[in-house]
């Protein structure tokens, strides 16, 4: 497939509905809360249900997923405080520069992305590796925005029992271990796929009305290494992880890569607004929103490339 037809039927449904997620943002003042809630805690936990129930992935399958996930987060943590203390950064706006670089949207942009390019098997990784980065943010990230603060980093790892997509990657998978999965033509999964297939073009209208918000004035230039650091060093180390963990299954690596490759994850805003303090000049939730902003708009031409090489099984 051509990377124009790549971007027709991969990128540009995401834009589309994005869009009319930031022009509601704009225009009416559209704000993201009760939808984000309404998708945190039923569409993505019914979407997690259904997807990991149904889906074909073993048991060695979910290790090597959560395998390239940690050793990716902690190459990324590496590679990011040693680019961020090299250029000069110092508390917040270093911990605010590790956050953007570690972390990729891999819930209300990965799971849209991962389904449209590579169907349920997409859908069905992508789903678990937002799991898994779920516990990571609320337990790594707490850590890096706050720094030391370890009051506060205590009080917080407590959300992650707080997630519901926690407990239903323990319930989906608990269901497949003892057999007891219900029949995909009956009602109880009739129902979670209706609420799994809605929860997608949600997470990208929600996505569309924060990055409405996001105040990026003047803060561009400052983000640009960061940004560089997120969309074309990540994908390379994501590469790796996958390499050397070694998937027993080649779609399955190929979505795991382009999902961690994909542009900065929006919670890292609120966490570092939480916890991070005080600088002279940018802040470091600025600093973090800009970087959402600039790389979710530039991931559209890196993604596009990267969906082509992978879709051709030229690396993996």
């Amino acid at each position: 497939m051509s990377l124009l037809g790549i971007f027709a039927s991969a990128i540009l449904p995401i834009i589309a509905i994005a869009a009319v997620g930031f022009a509601l943002g704009r225009v009416k003042g559209v704000q993201p809360d009760a939808l984000n809630t309404v998708t945190v805690y039923l569409l993505a936990p019914a979407l997690v249900l259904h997807s990991l129930a149904t889906s074909e992935l073993g048991g060695s399958t979910i290790l090597e997923i959560v395998a390239a996930v940690a050793v990716f987060s902690l190459a990324m943590i590496v590679l990011a405080e040693g680019i961020g203390r090299a250029s000069g950064r110092s508390e917040p706006l270093l911990g605010a520069f590790v956050m953007v670089v570690i972390f990729p949207n891999v819930g209300n942009f990965g799971i849209p992305l991962a389904d449209f390019a590579f169907g349920q098997v997409g859908r069905s990784v992508a789903v678990l590796v937002t799991a898994v980065q779920g516990v990571l943010l609320y337990t790594l990230g707490v850590y890096v925005a706050a720094r030391g603060d370890e009051g506060a980093v205590r009080e917080n790892v407590k959300r992650v029992f707080s997630l519901p997509l926690v407990y239903a990657v323990v319930v989906a998978l608990a269901a497949r271990w003892l057999g007891v999965v219900p029949a995909t033509d009956s009602t109880v999964m009739q129902t979670l796929e209706l609420l799994g297939n809605a929860s997608i073009p949600v997470m990208l209208v929600v996505l569309g009305i924060q990055l409405s918000s996001v105040d990026v004035e003047g803060a561009l230039r400052p983000v640009g290494l960061a940004s560089g650091v997120k969309l074309l060093a990540a994908p390379a180390v994501a590469l790796a992880a996958a390499l050397l963990v070694g998937f027993g299954d080649a779609t399955v690596a190929r979505v795991v890569v382009l999902l961690l490759a994909g542009p900065t994850a929006v919670t890292p805003i609120i966490l570092v607004g939480a916890f991070s303090g005080d600088t002279d000049g940018i802040t470091a939730s600025e600093f973090v929103s800009a970087t959402v902003f600039l790389t979710t708009v530039a991931s559209v031409v890196t993604v596009t490339a990267l969906v082509a090489i992978l879709q051709s099984g030229v690396v993996i």
